[in-house]
């Protein structure tokens, strides 16, 4: 009788081990989303209530939502906003476009992929401030310095102003963008369509089907999934832009590449307006979070 009451407290204490052992891995990680997510987020959401200016921490008070009327009062928020969305509708389908275009050419199975593949993706290696500092010398605008500009002056025309006009100056970033990220894109198209059943393009070969009709009809259908996860990894990345508009432009001509985070950053770090940069912060979240449920619905739907 003791035997078997030992043996029944020794399988109830093994069960319960394994209940716990899942928590106790899992911890770490959810104290490092509680410390460095959750916690920001909920003082991100009080601040935005408050008065609170980084060189009078002492003198918080509580002002409701006033700094959120403020916000939709002021016409560079409005502005960012714009340029925002600008930068994420010009760069996610060039990313989509120049990736598939890319991963499709290495797929092909020509001598020297590996070489290509390297080369595309060597850019996503380098930091991003890297990235804009090398590009600020190439869109140079005074032939002999910039590296565009020479080749364009040599070839007898006017030097283009990349990032000193409003009117080329978030192209020439979109361009810079693209090109330090594309790589990825690349690779993660390159994945989806390697797992392509080759059965696929042999049955639409029988059927008389041609490469344009084969690419419209088996390969984009088949990476639908991979579309939906590089559409929504690459606007989300695209509304968060900072570095690019910090170093080349900072956030100029004529506020034409002032972004939201930007925006955030000179609210709360330059002009130390802690309370009004979280009420931006917050609102920032929320269009984020819309514009993904956006994409996810319209994605499911199709």
């Amino acid at each position: 009788m003791n035997t078997a009451a030992s043996a029944g407290s020794a399988v109830h204490r093994k069960k319960r081990r394994e209940k716990i052992i899942p928590y106790l891995f899992t911890t770490p990680a959810f104290s490092v989303l509680l410390l460095f997510l959750v916690v920001p987020a909920c003082m991100a959401v009080y601040y935005s209530l408050t008065y609170f200016n980084m060189l009078r921490p002492n003198s918080i008070r509580f002002i409701g939502i006033e700094n959120y009327i403020r916000l939709f009062q002021d016409k560079l928020f409005f502005t960012s906003i714009k340029n925002t969305f600008y930068y994420a509708l010009v760069y996610m389908p060039l990313q989509c476009v120049v990736g598939l275009s890319l991963a499709m050419l290495v797929n092909q199975g020509i001598r020297g992929t590996a070489v290509f593949r390297m080369a595309y993706f060597s850019p996503m290696l380098t930091s991003m401030t890297v990235v804009a500092i090398l590009w600020t010398f190439i869109y140079n605008p005074t032939p002999g310095q910039g590296l565009i500009n020479t080749f364009i002056a040599k070839l007898g025309f006017e030097p283009i102003p990349f990032l000193r006009s409003a009117d080329t100056a978030m192209n020439s970033i979109v361009a810079t963008s693209v090109w330090q990220s594309v790589g990825q894109q690349m690779m993660i198209f390159l994945a989806g369509l390697q797992n392509i059943p080759a059965e696929r393009y042999e049955a639409a070969s029988i059927d008389g089907a041609s490469g344009f009709q084969k690419f419209r009809y088996v390969t984009l259908p088949s990476l639908r999934n991979v579309f939906v996860f590089v559409i929504l990894m690459t606007t989300i990345a695209a509304l968060k832009m900072f570095t690019q508009s910090f170093v080349m432009t900072a956030g100029g001509p004529d506020d034409s590449t002032r972004t939201i985070v930007y925006y955030i950053y000179q609210q709360g770090i330059t002009f130390r307006n802690v309370g009004y940069a979280s009420a931006a912060s917050v609102v920032f979240f929320f269009l984020v979070v819309t514009v993904s449920f956006i994409i996810k619905r319209f994605t499911d739907k199709g």
